[in-house]
């Protein structure tokens, strides 16, 4: 057995131990790498390119984007933000058939779209509605697990830190991404609802709507129009070449604060307890992005992902065969990994694969979100439905029989992202961000 073989083996090998025995990500994926490259340059050379990898792997402007995006989703989850969009939210969807749960996917949609951030959605959305529909007869397990199965949309619709941290592996345009985005997570809350309607037709008690009347929805309105703002003064903003995605994720910082001093609704008492969460989650994932510079580069050296997918081309010339094994592997670790560190070990591996195929990157970056939103809702990671259940004030257990519904449409809505290009590239094409 060669070198590479052995390097190989301990690398790929490593990593699915270490997650397997429940080790921090960080160190299932640093030790291997570090490991590997000691097998080939020594324990010196290991020492020196892991260094230099991890300060490589963060030194990037794009980065930048990162602690503004989440600060700014902190400013506004304390900020009184999520009870505007929740208001409007019940307007848009009170006359609809369960009116409180699709309020639940619609207010998702629209905090997630503002915040970028399915678990702090799920928090925020399940902290006012769960209370309220335990009061209208739900289920509090169905409760939990319709707001569970809607949050990721925010992972999906723009401005998103998933999309960014694929932009930074493959090399890919964020503003294309961004936009790319925007189909695949209409669809994910399309298909939340979808369920919601099935589900209500069983329960006829809960096909009461609430019928708001026209000023009250107006002066709804009026008072979202600066939280939604924000989401055409950063998207706009880059797709008109005002400012960069990286700089508009200081404008959304700026906009934040303005938003909730003028509105009265941030206290600047808290300033310090949210800039230090911000710092936290900052932290975490930047460490990831440093560990996964040093796999990049064991990864290249070994010359595994040509291995891969040498292997895989000479499996079967079938695109859509490829594909679908490639999306299975790749909801199978989402029930184990956090979207993070899922994009940064498989995108690498897997990226020249479907671009041998012929398939878009820009294509392939929505794809594998929306797998990666789908490892969001399974257990038994599922981080999104732990903070459902725990602010519906529900055990787990039945939250996951409940989620199952969903999990299968969105399964399907999956293979529809997969075979159907235009839904994630109709966009980007059109802002002539890439070339049809």
């Amino acid at each position: 057995m060669d070198t590479l073989a052995v390097v190989s083996i301990v690398l790929l090998g490593g990593i699915a131990l270490g997650i397997a025995l429940g080790l921090p990500v960080a160190v299932a994926m640093g030790l291997p790498s570090a490991i590997a490259i000691a097998l080939l340059l020594g324990w010196e050379g290991a020492a020196l390119t892991s260094a230099q990898r991890m300060f490589a792997g963060t030194n990037s402007f794009a980065l930048l984007a990162i602690p503004f995006f989440i600060l700014a989703g902190g400013l506004m989850n304390t900020g009184g933000i999520a009870a505007r969009l929740i208001d409007l939210a019940k307007v848009l969807s009170g006359r609809l058939p369960g009116s409180l749960a699709q309020t639940t996917v619609v207010a998702n949609t629209m905090f997630g779209a503002v915040s970028g951030a399915s678990v702090a959605s799920a928090a925020a959305v399940g902290t006012v509605l769960s209370p309220r529909m335990k009061k209208e007869g739900y289920d509090p397990s169905f409760t939990a697990a319709v707001n569970a199965a809607s949050s990721p949309a925010g992972m999906l619709i723009p401005p998103s830190n998933t999309f960014i941290i694929y932009s930074l592996v493959s090399g890919t345009s964020i503003a294309a991404l961004f936009l790319a985005g925007v189909g695949p997570g209409l669809l994910w809350s399309l298909l939340c609802a979808l369920v919601v309607l099935i589900y209500v037709r069983k329960r006829p008690e809960l096909r009461a709507s609430e019928r708001p009347t026209v000023r009250e929805g107006f002066i709804v309105f009026l008072r979202a129009i600066p939280a939604l703002g924000m989401i055409f003064v950063v998207i706009g903003g880059i797709l008109l070449g005002w400012f960069t995605a990286t700089e508009s994720s200081v404008i959304a910082v700026v906009y934040s604060l303005v938003l909730g001093f003028v509105q009265r609704t941030l206290d600047w008492r808290k300033l310090p307890a949210i800039v230090l969460e911000a710092a936290k989650t900052t932290a975490i994932v930047m460490l990831l992005i440093g560990v996964s510079g040093i796999l990049a580069w064991v990864l290249s050296f070994a010359r595994i992902p040509e291995t891969i997918t040498a292997g895989l081309l000479g499996l079967t010339d079938n695109t859509a065969i490829i594909l679908i094994i490639i999306m299975v592997v790749l909801l199978l670790a989402g029930t184990v990994m956090d979207p993070t560190p899922a994009i940064l070990i498989f995108t690498p591996i897997l990226l020249p694969v479907v671009t041998a195929l012929g398939v878009s990157p820009i294509h392939f970056g929505a794809m594998m979100v929306f797998n990666m939103c789908l490892g969001n809702i399974s257990p038994p990671v599922g981080n999104n439905i732990f903070v459902a259940a725990r602010v519906a004030r529900v055990r787990i257990e039945p939250v996951f029989g409940r989620i199952m519904p969903f999990f299968w449409a969105l399964c399907a809505g999956l293979l529809l992202v997969t075979f159907w290009e235009p839904l994630s590239l109709w966009l980007p094409q059109a802002f002539g961000l890439i070339r049809p």
